[in-house]
């Protein structure tokens, strides 16, 4: 079965895999959000996420592969009467725009193994504006003992070091390491080895 196969049918399911609220590393930075601007939610799969930055007044665009995922982000949003835009793409070939967003929201997107990420890491780069803010929450290697969610590859999985030398430009820059409860619907629910970064172009 191929990936977009894979995740079509995982998110075929009526009820929402990762669940409808946002994730809390996310939540807990709110107050760093702009009060205006336009936000990125990057692989943002039913968009628990991206109608949450809508709530907090961010014009959102949620980029999406899953066509099923991107329909039930927007019956989300229309449930918490927000607007979000949605785009149908790959991320890992998607023509990224240039300093267009005041903030990228990027979490659990490790999907992808070196080659593609670190292209996925430079369009996040490039989308964002001078002073723009990046948010990004991952798994590091040791969540492969603890299985309760993430890929099954080490090689996806999120360092300190891989985070600070992909994004050392980048000013104000803070990665904290953690193991933490998680539960986000039925596809994250347990300890999880967690990587957070917080960042400014």
């Amino acid at each position: 079965m191929s990936d977009y196969d894979r995740w079509e049918t995982r998110f075929s399911v009526p009820e929402y895999v990762f669940g409808t609220n946002p994730n809390a590393f996310l939540r807990s930075q709110v107050h760093r959000l702009p009060a205006r601007g336009r936000a990125l939610a990057v692989a943002d799969g039913e968009g628990r996420n991206g109608v949450w930055l809508a709530e907090q007044g961010l014009d959102v665009l949620s980029v999406d592969f899953s066509p099923t995922a991107l329909a039930k982000a927007q019956a989300l949003a229309k449930s918490r009467h927000v607007t979000i835009t949605t785009q149908l793409a790959d991320v890992t070939t998607w023509t990224w725009p240039t300093a267009e967003f005041d903030a990228i929201a990027a979490i659990f997107i490790q999907f992808v193994g070196p080659d593609a990420r670190s292209r996925l890491f430079a369009g996040m780069r490039q989308a964002l504006r001078p002073g723009g803010l990046l948010l990004m929450q991952g798994y590091r290697p040791e969540q492969l003992e603890y299985k309760t969610g993430g890929p099954p590859y080490v090689e996806n999985l999120y360092t300190r070091a891989l985070l600070e030398a992909e994004f050392a430009g980048f000013s104000d820059l803070e990665i904290s390491q953690h193991d933490s409860f998680i539960e986000e619907g039925s596809g994250h629910v347990g300890i999880g080895a967690l990587i957070d970064l917080v960042g400014r172009k």
